[in-house]
């Protein structure tokens, strides 16, 4: 377990969901990943990550899912990537990342509560 915050710290952490509209192979990676576009709705917009996600799932099974994701974080380059959002996730009991999604169509853009 790590340190606890408060709930205005948990606050500061900006999560939305948004929906993956285009998905590519990033072969410019250190590890596979793939390059994804995240429509956050019309208040954020399109923001691009690389994301690590090649075990569970292809560039065609991700254009049209819901995802969480980190929006008000720092961009970060990656590669020749410049990563805007990070896209949330958990391992499975291999180590291979699982995407966090709702288990319902909700609004672009909809932050976590």
């Amino acid at each position: 377990m790590t340190d606890e915050i408060t709930f205005d710290q948990f606050m500061a952490v900006d999560i939305r969901v948004g929906t993956i509209t285009r998905a590519e192979d990033f072969p410019e990676a250190r590890k596979p990943a793939y390059k994804l576009w995240v429509d956050f709705g019309d208040e954020i917009g399109e923001r691009k990550s690389s994301a690590q996600i090649t075990l569970h799932y292809t560039p065609e099974d991700l254009v049209g899912k819901q995802v969480l994701g980190v929006v008000n974080f720092p961009p970060r380059q990656i590669g020749p990537v410049m990563s805007e959002v990070l896209v949330l996730g958990l391992y499975d009991g291999d180590g291979a990342v699982v995407l966090l999604t709702p288990d319902k169509p909700v609004p672009n853009g909809e932050r976590m509560c």
